[in-house]
């Protein structure tokens, strides 16, 4: 998209933006979404936008996966807001009743000095583990034979072994596995049964095809024949996406996602091997089921999302979280948001309790990005034909010290009605020096990931610009994140044979 959220039937204006589609190639059949990606809107033009939150990570994770292994990923693999999500930052924490708690920072743009960047977050609240309510969890597991190589089934058993050892006797755990057929390996089970969890895991072995329709059937109706009212109820899908009998076109399989979200029951969706990955369709799962989608290369990575981070990935803390900014004409020549072009909405559903949007897990950050033309600031960008009652209102003026308004929706796990929040962001700009290093690093998160994908946003700026903000912004980093990241970078830049 160019920013701007829409309707269905609505279409992207020429020029707003560009189509990046990656179709499976001979050596792979990886399958990607295509990704409009986003650009500039004129703020008299279209002052609204409204997008649901994403917690998602499993871009970064998969495209870290194809730097180490020495190509540069496709573009469709790359969505800006799960390379920016990927890292926590050192928001507030939230107080009161409000499950997350909301920050906001302007300061210069990196990439263009005169421009200002405006990063949003969120953080939720931490729950401890050991307080959480009772977990009721069906481990949906793809036995398929796509999975047999190393880093899909096996990897994968190690993975939901690290998440059983954080359960005890208050929860449950069974296991479902599909291939041709779906089939249950371990009824509700105790969580404290580490040794009959571990063993049915051991046991699963790959084989035949892919009936992935059929499993999510039978995990859902385990998960809500066990159904523990106010508890964590939640399918764990581990697979490589790659369904191909049975209900396997991915508009079948999310729909009926959307209608098993209604009993309650939340979906994690964890991504994992090569070549035949279909990130596409596990990404949209995910959007449509409540949940999440992590992408494992590692074991490294499964202690992150399931050790870790454990309480982020399992336990939400609000539902539906919507946030729709309008912006400032008076102050504003021009915006666009950076990533979430695939959680864009029409802005009517911003109030509308019915339609579905992301959720946030405890102790998690979520941020988005705003890149701001100020007024005064020369831009010659696409615009609409002119018009007769184009002209600034006086409304309008009468806020010049506000750049944005903001404002959010989000439900209670288990609720139906939405709560909203608002509040003004000023037009005060902090000198790029002057900014947090969450608010650098952010930035320079965002522009790796906006580079890998070709935008034609960041003018001159490289990766070697990249690595210089980073390195400035990297502050404490005890697990070594960050100092993986500037890792990548570095293997970006040697692919794409530029300076480091």
């Amino acid at each position: 998209s160019d920013g701007a959220f829409r309707g269905p039937g609505d279409s992207v204006p020429p020029g707003r933006g560009r189509l990046l589609s990656t179709p499976a190639t001979e050596a792979t059949r990886e399958e990607y979404a295509a990704v409009e990606v986003a650009g500039f809107r004129r703020a008299v033009d279209e002052a609204l936008s409204t997008f649901s939150i994403d917690v998602d990570t499993a871009s970064y994770a998969n495209v870290r996966r194809f730097l180490r292994e020495g190509t540069l990923p496709p573009p469709g693999a790359v969505r800006v807001e799960e390379f920016v999500n990927a890292f926590t930052y050192d928001d507030p924490a939230p107080t009161g009743d409000v499950p997350f708690q909301v920050t906001t920072e302007v300061a210069a743009c990196p990439w263009a000095p005169r421009h200002r960047l405006v990063r949003i977050g969120l953080k939720g609240k931490s729950i401890d583990w050991s307080e959480r309510k009772p977990a009721n969890l069906v481990f949906l597991v793809d036995v398929s034979g796509s999975m047999s190589s190393a880093d899909k089934l096996p990897l994968l058993t190690r993975s939901l072994r690290l998440l059983a050892r954080q359960l005890d006797h208050r929860d449950r755990v069974s296991i479902v596995v599909y291939a041709g057929a779906a089939g249950l390996v371990l009824p509700p089970t105790p969580g404290n049964r580490d040794g009959e969890i571990a063993g049915a895991l051991e046991r699963l072995q790959a084989g035949g095809s892919t009936n992935g329709g059929a499993g999510i059937e039978l995990a859902y109706r385990l998960a809500e024949e066990n159904l523990v009212p106010g508890g964590l109820n939640r399918v764990i899908l581990a697979t490589d996406g790659d369904f191909n009998v049975g209900v396997s076109d991915q508009s079948s399989l999310v729909e009926m996602i959307e209608r098993k979200r209604e009993s309650g029951v939340f979906l994690t969706v964890l991504g994992f091997g090569r070549g035949n990955l279909n990130d596409a369709t596990m990404e949209q799962l995910a959007d449509k089921g409540n949940g999440s989608y992590g992408y494992v290369d590692s074991l490294d990575e499964a202690k992150r999302l399931l050790v870790e981070q454990v309480g982020g990935t399992m336990i939400p803390v609000a539902k539906d979280v919507k946030i729709q900014v309008e912006l400032n004409p008076a102050v504003v020549t021009a915006w666009r948001l950076i990533g979430y072009e695939n959680r864009r909405l029409a802005h009517q559903d911003f109030a509308d309790d019915t339609k579905d949007a992301g959720e946030i897990g405890a102790g998690l950050s979520v941020t988005a990005l705003y890149e701001i033309v100020p007024v005064g600031v020369p831009y010659d960008g696409p615009s609409v034909a002119e018009r007769r009652y184009e002209k600034v209102s006086e409304a309008a003026s009468g806020f010049a010290g506000e750049l944005m308004f903001l404002k959010l929706r989000y439900k209670a796990p288990d609720g139906d009605a939405s709560r909203l929040l608002q509040a003004p962001v000023g037009d005060a700009v902090t000198p790029w020096t002057g900014a947090t290093n969450d608010f650098r690093w952010a930035a320079a998160v965002a522009a790796f990931a906006e580079l890998l994908r070709g935008s034609e946003h960041l003018g001159g700026f490289d990766l070697a610009g990249v690595k210089q903000v980073a390195w400035g912004a990297r502050g404490d980093d005890p697990k070594g994140r960050r100092a993986e990241f500037l890792e990548l970078v570095d293997r970006a830049a040697r692919l794409r044979d530029e300076p480091r």
